[in-house]
């Protein structure tokens, strides 16, 4: 059974910082992309970043180049975001999803499987 479990929101102040990490099973790992979306109430799902796990290439949106790092752990089989200089637009629910693919950010129905997502809130 594929499983993803993000953790790691949380409420922070606005220029805060959090880490957030999904956990994965079943599948395999090193040969999958992750990535990160996320959605505020009455947005649609927008692409944060993502990892190849093959070569560790990394992608991001623009929205959060240079404030936001993914990483990867194949040994845990876990990816984290690392969240710094967060703003109150960054407020939205995170999940993290999985593809045997090529990496990008644009359409979040190439991705098979997702997690439950976790809650981020940055207060003014």
């Amino acid at each position: 059974e594929v499983k993803l479990v993000e953790s790691g929101g949380g409420l922070v102040h606005d220029g805060g910082s959090l880490r957030l990490s999904c956990v994965t099973s079943g599948f395999s790992f090193d040969d999958y992309v992750i990535a990160w979306f996320r959605q505020a109430p009455g947005k649609e799902r927008e692409g944060v970043s993502c990892i190849s796990n093959r070569d560790g290439s990394t992608l991001y949106a623009d929205s959060v180049q240079g404030r936001f790092i993914v990483s990867s752990d194949n040994a845990k089989k876990t990816v984290y975001l690392q969240m710094n200089s967060l703003k109150p637009e960054d407020t939205a629910v995170y999940y993290c999803a999985a593809v045997y693919g090529v990496k990008h950010l644009a359409y979040s129905d190439y991705y098979n499987y997702w997690g439950q997502g976790t809650q981020v809130t940055v207060s003014s």
